[in-house]
């Protein structure tokens, strides 16, 4: 019998398998005791309902039909050889280590964690330890985010620090291949089956994965039974402090950025009709003035706009103001986002405009950032932190401009200052 290493830890439908390897694989009800599928924890819609009286599930079904007639399949996981996997030569402050060491020490003990630390605190190479305790025993490990933005950065991270291949996985990706680190979005996991020792959720505050039980379904089926869940995150969530103080979550907190400076709080600036004057074809004079005055540092420039159509219009109308300067913009719906977010990075683009796509996960060195029309209600305290802590996460510039355009402050710019000065105060900064 040919050995099928890339299907174990995997989930599948009949038809993803040959008569031959449905033989070797082992079978689950595709139906659970509550009448939902298995795969995704969905009810089977009555809409969906097969000439032969069987049902088959809507919300997974690009994943591949299940259907409530045919049983689903997987390969168990088999563990790797272990190893020696990491490499990185970096070294952690004193508060880094001190949470390093109580997530190898939760992870010996089976206790899923939180970790909750400030924007830019280092929480990638935090986890680095926790990994490398897993992978080396001969245990899988996969890192998982909502966002494939996100998911593509701790990649490359991954790449260069561990010294094995390690899978990327999103909507786009090569195929999977079986290794013992991982890097999936958050829907990737509905593929697996007790497939890991440790999954890690990065962001995990973050759309899609917040509040849709979908994917809490979906990590909870990944993991092992005697497996570990890890959730790290800036700016934590009602049902994550639930959790935390009904004792089902242990949280680690760190106020402090590596680099062992402030956070950077956001400046308040008053505007007015953005809108009618991008209907113009003009920009708002003071937001204007602002960005030629920061243009005259040389530091790179984001700027963040709530909805993808102003976005647009708003970069198109800044290239031909500022004609000396490179402007590229990028949205959820950008083909090439990931091109021209790497084109920002290597500064061939000096400012870049975007939707909260990029509000976190991602770093640029010495960037400035202004928030245009804060006030809007697509912004939150949450994601508010998150595009804040996208300023002074170098230690080249652990500083940098940030400033809040609104048409009236709201309760979510109030909120995310008020967590950002918090933050500070819990450091030890005045």
């Amino acid at each position: 019998m040919k050995e099928r290493q890339n299907y174990y830890g995997r989930l599948f439908t009949k038809q993803q398998l040959t008569e031959i390897e449905r033989k070797e694989a082992l079978s689950l009800p595709s139906k659970t005791e509550q009448e939902t599928c298995f795969r995704c924890n969905s009810r089977f819609d009555e809409e969906a309902r097969l000439p032969n009286g069987a049902y088959y599930c809507r919300s997974c079904l690009l994943l591949g039909r299940v259907r409530s007639d045919e049983e689903l399949y997987y390969f168990p996981q088999k563990t790797f050889p272990e190893t020696q996997s990491l490499h990185w030569s970096g070294q952690l402050t004193d508060w880094q280590q001190t949470i390093s060491d109580s997530l190898c020490e939760n992870i010996e003990k089976r206790q899923a964690t939180l970790v909750h630390a400030v924007t830019g605190a280092g929480k990638t190479e935090m986890m680095y330890q926790a990994v490398a305790s897993v992978i080396d025993k001969g245990g899988a490990v996969c890192l998982a985010s909502p966002r494939v933005d996100v998911c593509i950065e701790l990649y490359k991270r991954l790449q260069q620090d561990f010294a094995l291949p390690i899978s990327l996985l999103h909507g786009e990706s090569e195929p999977y291949f079986r290794t013992p680190l991982v890097v999936a979005t958050t829907h990737q996991l509905l593929k697996f089956y007790q497939a890991f020792d440790l999954v890690l959720i990065d962001e995990v505050d973050a759309f899609p994965y917040v509040d849709n039980p979908i994917l809490y379904h979906a990590v909870d089926k990944a993991v092992k039974p005697d497996g570990v869940q890890v959730f790290l995150t800036a700016t934590s969530t009602d049902e994550l402090d639930r959790k935390v103080k009904k004792g089902q979550l242990k949280r680690l907190r760190l106020p402090r950025r590596f680099h062992g400076n402030p956070l950077v709080l956001p400046r308040k600036v008053y505007f007015s009709k953005l809108d009618a004057y991008i209907n113009k074809g003009k920009i708002v004079p003071k937001l204007l003035a602002a960005i030629q005055k920061q243009r005259q540092t040389g530091y790179p420039l984001l700027l963040f706009l709530p909805e993808i159509s102003k976005g647009q219009a708003f970069a198109e109308l800044l290239q031909q103001t500022l004609a000396n300067e490179v402007i590229g913009f990028v949205s959820s719906q950008t083909d090439n986002r990931l091109e021209i977010v790497e084109g920002f990075r290597q500064k061939q683009i000096s400012i870049l405009v975007s939707t909260t796509i990029l509000e976190r996960g991602v770093t640029f060195p010495c960037v400035d950032v202004f928030v245009i029309q804060a006030n809007h209600h697509l912004y939150n305290s949450s994601s508010l932190v998150q595009i804040a802590g996208r300023v002074g996460r170098s230690l080249d510039r652990p500083t940098g401009e940030l400033l809040f355009f609104h048409e009236g402050s709201t309760k979510a710019i109030e909120k995310a200052i008020a967590e950002i000065r918090q933050m500070n105060k819990e450091a030890g900064y005045a």
